[in-house]
């Protein structure tokens, strides 16, 4: 199982999603695209793309100039029935991929937040595990349009579009189900100043909310990402399939 993970922003980390992809024994690429913009040449080499989150919006082609490909890239993925995850940013690349409209700075969550799970989501292969609300971790300001042929699996009173999925293995999902609570600390320690600028208290008050909240965060995120990752079709598995079809 071979797994390509583009990475907006240093550090952003897999945190529950390496936990889940290294049960499975899977091998993971990593494009560091925010060093050198540098992509998987094609859909070939790799049997799942992931998107990570990052700074930039999902629009800002000047500054990012690497952000038209990986739009495309992410489609091809999809196009071909692969499977493929936006968290964050990388949803907001997959809407825009699918034809979705990109809202900019409307819809600033930051920490621990609950996410309602729709009908939808509630009988989705992704968060059928979470019953109709689980708690997870937000950081985000920007938000999209449902892309038509969507499907709608989570919202938040802030967010209405907090996860969704389009064929049989493309998602998004706003919320960083990947911060578990270690990678949350990271971010703590690595970008205090922009925490405190954004969530004025959060620093201080982080120690009382991860005791709070971060169990079940974790155990959410957990359970997201095996879920994500047991849809991945190795090729060899893939081609038996499409054979016998």
């Amino acid at each position: 199982m071979r797994v390509a993970v583009i990475e907006n922003m240093r550090n952003i980390g897999l945190g529950a999603l390496a936990a889940a992809l290294d049960e499975a024994g899977a091998h993971i690429e990593w494009f560091r695209v925010w060093q050198d913009g540098v992509l998987p040449p094609d859909i070939s080499g790799h049997d799942a793309l992931v998107v990570l989150g990052g700074e930039q919006s999902a629009l800002d082609d000047e500054a990012h100039p690497y952000l038209p490909e990986l739009v495309q890239l992410t489609r091809r993925f999809g196009d071909a029935g692969k499977a493929v995850l936006g968290i964050c940013l990388g949803s907001q690349i997959l809407a825009r991929a699918y034809g979705g409209d990109n809202i900019l700075g409307s819809a600033r969550e930051f920490g621990w937040h609950g996410i309602g799970v729709t009908e939808e989501g509630r009988a989705d292969p992704l968060l059928s595990a979470l019953g109709g609300e689980f708690t997870i971790f937000e950081w985000h300001a920007d938000t999209f349009s449902l892309p038509a042929g969507a499907m709608r699996l989570a919202r938040s009173p802030v967010a209405e579009n907090q996860a969704f999925r389009i064929g049989r293995a493309v998602y998004g999902t706003q919320f960083h189900f990947e911060a578990n609570s270690a990678v949350v600390a990271q971010w703590k320690a690595e970008f205090p100043d922009t925490i405190e600028r954004i969530a004025p208290g959060w620093l201080e008050s982080h120690a009382e909310l991860a005791a709070n909240h971060g169990g079940a965060a974790d155990a959410a995120g957990l359970a997201i990402a095996r879920a994500w990752v047991s849809l991945i079709e190795a090729a060899e598995i893939r081609m038996l399939s499409e054979a016998s079809a």
